[in-house]
């Protein structure tokens, strides 16, 4: 199990679980409304070859709520608080979804910094290129379901309906820990709509295409493509989600691809020892 710890950065106490190892430093990122605990299938296996922790964004898990500073500007210089506070050497980053456009966007911000970074489904497209796409548009697909006052009972059935056979206790466990579980057993978001709104507003308007000419480190994408696009929306962002990535190997020789076929978007829990064996063949080879 890792060891829960708290640091005072940048006027907020930010939460991180901590896996131990030795060697090169592993910082792993969730993704939006999501919290560290979804590295709890991966970090164990990593901690066998690195020194691994995984930090809670503002605003995310235990880390305090923040009214503002969900930018990219503002995300990165947490990260960056964190690593001179542990004082972690030439790490290499790992994101998931938006922590993966985080580490992309510091990476080329500061480049000196990381030995490498990971994209897991997330940082490939970029949605303001799209054909006819627009903030209002973007803002309706990316708009999350209102689960504030649900009961929990409820909540968890309907993980038990979405993730199917990959449903267990355990990562019902993961799942509930980016929500507060209320005095009559509702639960309710830790992560506001409309800070979640701000966050996806800046994955928006990131210019990845522009951030992978500029990488100056290895980086290694694992893209999910799904058992089967859902509906229209999601077959045409797996199509952008292919053309970002053709277009970063393009723009980047350090680029390198491993695509996680059959598999949903929380590549962590649905493809862990796949996962993290990719992460580690590539964190050895830098």
């Amino acid at each position: 199990m890792p060891i829960s710890s708290y640091l005072l950065l940048n006027d907020l106490r930010f939460h991180y679980l901590n896996w131990g190892g030795e060697g090169r430093p592993i910082i792993l990122l969730h993704g939006l409304s999501s919290n560290a605990h979804i590295w709890d299938y991966v970090a164990p296996t990593l901690a066998e070859h690195f020194r691994v922790v995984a930090l809670n964004q503002r605003s995310h898990g235990l880390t305090d709520r923040a009214e503002s500073g969900y930018d990219f500007a503002s995300i990165t210089r947490d990260l960056h608080a964190f690593i001179e506070a542990l004082d972690l050497q030439r790490p290499l980053l790992v994101g998931h979804s938006w922590g993966g456009s985080t580490v992309l966007q510091y990476a080329t911000a500061r480049p000196a910094v990381p030995a490498g970074v990971v994209l897991v489904d997330g940082g490939f497209a970029e949605m303001n290129s799209v054909p006819g796409m627009t903030w209002e548009k973007a803002e309706q697909i990316l708009m999350p379901p209102a689960l504030d006052g649900m009961p929990r009972e409820e909540f968890l059935n309907r993980l038990k309906d979405w993730l199917g056979d990959n449903y267990s206790e355990d990562t019902a466990r993961i799942i509930l820990a980016s929500f507060v579980v209320t005095a009559d057993d509702a639960i309710e978001r830790k992560l506001p709509i409309p800070h979640h709104m701000q966050i996806a507003r800046a994955i928006y308007e990131q210019k990845t295409s522009e951030l992978y000419a500029r990488l100056r480190c290895p980086a290694l994408l694992c893209p999910a493509v799904p058992p089967a696009p859902r509906d229209d929306n999601a077959e045409q962002f797996l199509a952008r989600k292919r053309e970002g990535i053709a277009h970063a190997e393009q723009a980047s020789g350090l680029v390198k691809t491993i695509w996680f076929e059959d598999t949903v978007h929380d590549i962590p829990l649905h493809r862990p020892q796949e996962l993290a064996q990719a992460i580690i063949d590539f964190g050895v080879s830098l």
